[in-house]
C-alpha cells in the first residue's frame, strides 16, 4: 500500500472508528458486539492516526505512519484487555457474593429449624428432654449472636410458667430444669466492661430460686410480682435499662453489693424477708433508692 492510499486513511479511519463506537454502544444489548466494536475501533485508529500523520507531515514516511498508527491501535486493544479483566473480576465477585449469600441463607434456615424444634421440645413431658432443649437454645445463641435476645426471651418465658416450689429444698425434676434455665440465662449475659449488647430480661410473675445475675451486664429487668426464694445474687451486676422489682416477694436475702443501676429502679410495694442496705448498691437515677 503506497502513501496515496494512506492519505485516504483519516476519512476511512473516521468511518471505521464510528462503526466501532456504535458497536461498543450496543454492549448492553448484545455482549458479542464488544469484540467486534473493539476490532473496528482498533483498525479505524490505525488508519486515522497513520493517515493523519502523513497528512500533517508527508515526509514522515509509510513505516513511521504504520508504527504510529499501530501504537494507537495497540492502545485500543490494551484497553479492551483491561475491560475484559475487570468484567471477569466483577463476574467472579458476583459469583462469590451469591455463594456467600446462599451459604448464609442455608445457615439461617438450619438455625431457624433448630430453634423451632428446641422450642417445641420445651413442652416435652420428660425433664431430660426439656433440659436438652434449653441447652440447644443456648447453643444457637452462642453460634448465632443475633438469636441471643430471642433465646433469652424464651428462657424467661419458661421460668414464668406456673410452678410450686418445694420450700423444704427437696429435689424435684422440674426444679432442676428451671435451675438449668436460670444458669443458662446467666451464661448468655455478657460481663460488665465489654462492648456487648444490653439484653433485657422479663421475669414478671416468675417463681425463682437462687437467681444469680452477679457480675453480669443486663439491659432492662422486670421482676414485678415475682417470688424469689433463698438468696438472690445481683452483686457486681450492671443494669443499663429500667429495673422493676415492684410487688416482688423476696423469701430470702437480696445481695446487691456493688451492683450499679444506671436508670430507674422501681422498688415499690416489695415484700422483704431481709431488707437489703441501699448503700451497698449504686443508683444513678435521682429517684433512687426507693424504700
Amino acid at each position: 500500500m503506497d502513501n496515496g492510499w494512506w492519505l485516504l486513511g483519516p476519512g476511512i479511519g473516521g468511518v471505521v472508528v464510528a462503526a466501532g463506537v456504535l458497536g461498543l454502544g450496543m454492549v448492553r444489548r448484545r455482549q458479542g458486539m464488544v469484540l467486534t466494536g473493539t476490532v473496528l475501533l482498533a483498525i479505524g485508529t490505525l488508519l486515522l492516526v497513520g493517515g493523519g500523520l502523513l497528512l500533517a507531515d508527508p515526509k514522515a514516511g509509510l513505516t513511521e505512519a504504520i508504527k504510529t498508527g499501530g501504537l494507537g491501535a495497540g492502545s485500543v486493544v490494551a484497553l479492551y484487555a483491561l475491560w475484559l479483566n475487570d468484567r471477569r473480576r466483577q463476574v467472579e465477585e458476583k459469583r462469590q457474593r451469591l455463594d456467600t449469600e446462599r451459604a448464609e441463607h442455608d445457615r439461617e434456615r438450619v438455625s431457624d429449624e433448630r430453634f423451632a424444634k428446641a422450642v417445641e421440645l420445651l413442652g416435652h413431658e420428660a425433664d431430660q428432654v426439656r433440659v436438652g432443649a434449653l441447652h440447644a437454645l443456648a447453643g444457637i445463641a452462642r453460634s448465632r449472636p443475633e438469636y441471643t435476645q430471642t433465646v433469652l426471651d424464651v428462657l424467661c418465658a419458661y421460668l414464668r410458667r406456673p410452678f410450686d416450689i418445694d420450700t423444704n429444698d427437696r429435689y424435684t425434676t422440674e426444679g432442676e430444669v428451671r435451675r438449668s434455665a436460670q444458669q443458662l440465662i446467666r451464661d448468655l449475659l455478657p460481663k460488665p466492661g465489654t462492648d456487648a449488647p444490653h439484653y433485657n430480661l422479663d421475669l414478671m410473675g416468675a417463681t425463682l430460686s437462687r437467681l444469680d445475675l452477679s457480675r453480669r451486664m443486663v439491659g432492662g429487668l422486670r421482676i414485678q410480682d415475682a417470688t424469689l426464694h433463698r438468696v438472690t445474687h445481683l452483686d457486681g451486676a450492671e443494669f443499663h435499662g429500667n429495673v422493676y422489682f415492684t410487688r416482688a416477694r423476696f423469701r430470702g436475702p437480696l445481695n446487691w453489693t456493688g451492683a450499679t443501676f444506671h436508670r430507674r429502679c422501681g422498688l415499690g410495694s416489695v415484700a422483704w424477708d431481709v431488707r437489703p442496705d441501699p448503700a451497698r448498691a449504686t443508683f444513678h437515677s435521682p429517684e433512687q433508692p426507693c424504700s
